[in-house]
């Protein structure tokens, strides 16, 4: 079972004392990270100001950096369209890019996902699905780029209509009746991060956890850092019976 850290997010400097943010500090997270159990890593390269970047510096930097130190750990970028706000530009940026993540995840509900798809599967770059509602995966279910992805990400957030386990479920009926085989991540943001990634594991999925998942522990105490949070999922897929 996959634990992917999660290390920054759109979390902006000051959100917690441990955010990691320059390419160092999230070289020496994700080493950390990958002691505690981590087996792969998901970042938000910054640039000017700890703002996101798809920037080819930027994120040739913090790719490095890891590289350097965490060699053969998985590394995967974001693409989110929010970071720069604009498709052409973010196709620009991401074809520009030399230094080459592992993996990218691309959420399907934003526009231009089939040629950022496209795009990153001609680079030799991996790419996650990122399905967040129904409605995003009855799109990845019809979608000539089903059978190409690494994995599929079932992503919830708090403050939907339903209870969060619940949402997830009905995305994966969704997956389930269209015949989908790639392997399924979940996890939640905020408050239902932990109760949605219970039930990843109970599912046997992957899983994901990091500062920008969560700042809080299972029993809602503050977290120390990303290490922290993936040292304590790794305890409980460890108390997790394996699926047969």
């Amino acid at each position: 079972m996959l634990i992917k850290a999660c290390l920054n997010g759109s979390r902006r400097p000051g959100d917690h004392d441990a955010l990691p943010l320059s390419p160092s500090a999230l070289a020496n997270d994700a080493h950390e990270c990958r002691q505690a159990g981590a087996g792969a890593v998901h970042i938000h390269p910054r640039g000017m100001g700890g703002r996101e970047t798809l920037e080819p510096d930027a994120c040739a930097a913090a790719i490095e950096a890891i590289r350097d130190q965490c060699p053969g750990l998985p590394i995967g970028l974001t693409t989110g369209l929010w970071i720069v706000g604009d498709n052409a530009r973010r196709h620009a940026l991401i074809k520009s890019w030399t230094v080459l993540p592992d993996f990218c995840s691309v959420n399907v509900a934003e526009p231009g996902t089939e040629q950022l798809w496209d795009l990153l599967l001609n680079k030799g770059i991996a790419v996650e699905a990122g399905l967040s509602s129904i409605a995003d995966a009855r799109l990845f279910v019809a979608s000539p780029f089903r059978e190409q992805s690494l994995r599929v990400l079932i992503e919830i957030e708090p403050g939907g209509p339903d209870d969060p386990v619940k949402s997830a479920a009905a995305i994966t009926r969704i997956l389930d009746a269209g015949g989908v085989k790639s392997p399924r991540l979940q996890h939640g943001l905020g408050a239902c991060a932990w109760p949605v990634l219970r039930d990843a594991l109970a599912r046997g999925y992957d899983v994901r956890i990091g500062l920008e998942d969560t700042l809080t522990l299972r029993d809602n105490s503050h977290a120390t850092g990303n290490a922290d949070l993936v040292a304590s999922v790794a305890q409980l897929v460890s108390q997790t019976p394996a699926r047969r």
